[in-house]
């Protein structure tokens, strides 16, 4: 992209140093004699690094928003540089030492509460948790919250320990006498307190006044209370009555309001570093892509262009070793592709003129030309990485019950702290006021909601990267939570358990007819179809040199065949059903056809003006692993049903190739749907596995749609599950994935509910009587920090485990 100076821009006189600009990718002000300026499409921008100008390079379009211009354009300019400024040209100018407000246009959202969305970083309004990214991005950037926590945290934490180290053994070494100690333990963690603890304060008061209690509720309530009752204690000593003193004078708590800040900015550190970690598998396909593509130009030459120039149509070279550029289809050249990445499959594909390509897979050895058909987000890898990230972004219905203890759990938390102060301060030993003070601030603070909050988003986030790295793509957290349960699985035949890439086979005529007539008269017809079996008529006639019509009229039928009408004749190509409802008989030809079926060959009948003119038998290989999926899906207690459009003989013999017991032919595409809708109504958890339009209807009504990555959009739209590879196989590996995600699921919450139901007790002194010892808010403190980081941890496990 080419750059040049600001004096040779015909916009540079209208410029000067004292201009605010924008830097159009993270939104700082830059003055107009930065070195990182870039002219794109009659506007020049400005950047405040090298980093902001590259990535604006690389996808240009995504900072350009409709807005108005850089101040440096005169007002009556007009064309499409007006709609080209920066991004946040029309936002208040930031100070040129602000922390940036994140990329202009990118969304967030909670982990927790994924209905919360927002145009750049901040905080959840419901529980007060750091936003994120909806989809990350490849070079990922610090998050705003860490920078920040890091700072207050290590700019604070000497404070702490020297306070700490006076709280401990200030008294005993006799440093400072009387009330002196107090007052510098005051001065020494009133800057951690407020300062350090001042985010947890903000977002503590818009809990209350939003009434979504949270996590920063009980954190700055029992702070909050440490701290002031320590600084009434040293203010007026002398208002504390005599059931406060300890050790003859008013102890303070400042150590403890410190040390529970500097603890909680530790455990959110590694709460964020641990939740940024759930996002790499979105960033690992992100990287995938690659930078450029080679395009051959009309004139024979060759260039090398950015993968965001590329449109449809272009003809590409792919080089060995080189990755294909986007979606298309192999023009010349043969080669053996790596698609791995995308499929899961170890081994390299052979692909040769007419086979398609995936974007974002390696070419092993051979040179190809392909031409692009598909480009930007209509990539096969731009729409994984869509559902992915939709997918890590939706709810598990285990999480329902997670939802509900915890709108009712900071509520009790602080219910039990109050009681916990009355109960010492009434019944407790002296000075039981105090007692029951710091115990109250040890219930407040060892109670973590999000602990219980993130308990299933993280494993729902990790499985899904970790699926679409296997060939198994998630719509929702649903179908992650439901797939395990599945014990009916109902199979298409045609692209499902077939290649769905049939072969001709062979022409049959009625008398009256010629066989090349049939072949030409249903090839004429089939032209309008996008079933493969009309493909497989369509290309074999036209080898045969045969004459095509075009058609005048053509309608799908859908699920049992075509109708139109040819050169003036009516005619009917499908199935028997198709032609009983035009009231054409099959018999003439039905033993022929039935032999034919025998074979494993799908069988279309064509009616010429209301007579039997013909069939048509095309074969239809099978899968190579589809009859190994269908052993392991049947041994671990999976019922497989086959249900096809096509005839029962033929649907017979696949069956028994692959051992399949219970089979459905010719049947519609609202027979699918009934089928799986009886089979619910016997209590069956019901999965569709399907790659067609027919298909569509049935895996909207199972409990778990599968589609094959191969089929139609209209199939993976209406599906829960796509399988990039449309190979059964992956049913078995989305299946051990569900099984581990809910396991692990169920680690989380049982860890957030033994944790909360064992230390809140701890921290109320029930065990008092018992041990005689209390649970110091210190202790408290580091519990509640380890918790959300402990449950996040243990979601990133998923990535480790094998799914083959």
């Amino acid at each position: 992209m080419p750059t040049s100076p600001p004096e040779h821009h015909p916009h540079a006189r209208a410029q000067t140093s004292a201009t605010p600009l924008r830097d159009p990718v993270c939104g700082m002000t830059v003055d107009s004699d930065s070195p990182h300026h870039i002219a794109y499409q009659g506007q020049h921008f400005h950047f405040c690094s090298q980093h902001c100008l590259d990535r604006f390079q690389r996808e240009p379009q995504r900072y350009l928003p409709a807005a108005p211009a850089q101040p440096a354009a005169p007002s009556g300019h007009h064309g499409h540089a007006g709609h080209t400024a920066h991004a946040a040209a029309a936002a208040p100018v930031q100070p040129a030492d602000s922390t940036p407000a994140g990329n202009a246009g990118t969304e967030y959202t909670c982990p927790m509460h994924p209905e919360v969305r927002q145009i750049g970083p901040g905080t959840c309004p419901k529980c007060g948790m750091a936003l994120e990214p909806v989809l990350p991005e490849l070079e990922e950037e610090e998050n705003p919250e860490l920078r920040d926590f890091t700072r207050r945290f290590w700019w604070t934490l000497p404070l702490t320990v020297v306070v700490t180290l006076l709280a401990m053994a200030g008294h005993r070494l006799m440093l400072f006498h009387g009330a002196t100690q107090n007052w510098v333990e005051l001065v020494i963690a009133t800057p951690v307190v407020l300062w350090a603890g001042w985010p947890f304060y903000v977002r503590g008061v818009r809990s209350i006044v939003q009434r979504s209690p949270n996590m920063w509720t009980l954190i700055g309530l029992g702070t909050a209370a440490a701290y002031l009752y320590s600084l009434a204690a040293t203010l007026v000593p002398e208002a504390f009555p005599a059931t406060f003193l300890m050790d003859g004078r008013i102890g303070v708590y400042y150590e403890a309001a410190a040390v529970i800040i500097s603890l909680t900015l530790l455990g959110q550190i590694l709460e964020l570093k641990a939740r940024s970690q759930t996002s790499a598998a979105i960033r690992a396909l992100l990287g995938l892509a690659p930078k450029t593509a080679r395009r051959l130009n009309a004139d024979g030459s060759e260039e090398d262009i950015p993968l965001a120039h590329v449109h449809v149509g272009d003809r590409l070279r792919v080089r060995p070793g080189e990755k294909v550029p986007v979606d298309g289809q192999v023009l010349e050249g043969e080669s053996a592709l790596d698609e791995s990445m995308l499929t899961g499959e170890p081994v390299p594909v052979t692909k040769r003129a007419g086979d398609t390509l995936i974007g974002a897979t390696l070419n092993t050895h051979g040179s190809l030309v392909m031409q692009a058909q598909k480009v930007g987000s209509a990539t096969m890898l731009a729409q994984i990485v869509q559902m992915v990230a939709q997918a890590q972004r939706s709810k598990a219905p285990l999480q329902r019950l997670a939802d509900v203890v915890a709108g009712w759990f900071v509520l009790a938390v602080i219910a039990i702290a109050l009681l916990t102060l009355l109960g010492w301060g009434l019944w407790g030993p002296q000075p039981s006021w105090v007692f029951g003070l710091i115990n109250a601030v040890a219930v407040l603070i060892i109670a973590c909601p999000c602990a219980l909050g993130l308990a299933t988003p993280m494993s729902v986030m990790v499985a899904t990267g970790k699926a679409a790295t296997s060939g198994v793509l998630f719509r929702d957290a649903a179908a992650i939570e439901h797939l395990r349960k599945i014990d009916t699985l109902i199979v298409d035949k045609t692209g499902t358990l077939t290649e769905g890439r049939p072969a001709f086979h062979s022409a049959l005529a009625a008398p009256g007819f010629a066989a090349d007539e049939v072949l030409r008269l249903a090839a004429s017809l089939d032209q309008g179809s996008e079933h493969p079996l009309a493909h497989a008529i369509v290309e074999h006639a036209r080898a045969q040199g045969l004459a095509l019509a075009t058609p005048q009229a053509f309608e799908s039928a859908s699920g049992i065949g075509v109708r139109g009408q040819v050169e003036g004749r009516r005619l009917l190509l499908g199935n028997t059903t198709l032609l009983q409802e035009g009231g054409v008989a099959v018999e003439p030809l039905q033993a022929q056809a039935e032999a034919l079926r025998g074979e494993g060959a799908s069988i279309m009948y064509l009616a010429a003006d209301g007579a039997l003119a013909g069939l048509l038998a095309v074969a239809d290989p099978l899968k190579p692993t589809s009859r190994q999926a269908v052993e392991r899906l049947q041994a671990d207690g999976v019922t497989v049903i086959m249900a096809t459009g096509d005839g029962l003989t033929t649907a017979r013999a696949v069956a028994r190739a692959l051992g399949i017991a219970e089979v459905h032919g010719e049947v519609k595409p609202q027979d699918k749907e009934r089928l799986a809708a009886a089979l619910q109504q016997q209590g069956r958890r019901v999965a569709m596995a399907g790659d067609g339009i027919n298909d569509a209807p049935a895996l909207a009504r199972a409990d778990v749609g599968i589609a094959m990555g191969t089929g139609t959009d209209v199939a993976m739209s209406s599906a829960q599950v796509t399988l990039v590879k449309g190979d059964l196989l992956g049913i078995l590996r989305a299946r051990s994935l569900s099984v581990a995600t809910v396991r692990n699921m169920h680690q989380n919450l049982a860890f957030a509910f033994f944790y909360n139901a064992l230390g809140i007790p701890l921290a109320a002194g029930l065990l008092y009587p018992l041990t005689g010892h209390l649970l110091s808010p210190l202790i408290a403190a580091l519990a509640m920090s380890l918790s959300s980081a402990s449950v996040v941890g243990n979601a990133l496990r998923l990535r480790q485990i094998r799914i083959d």
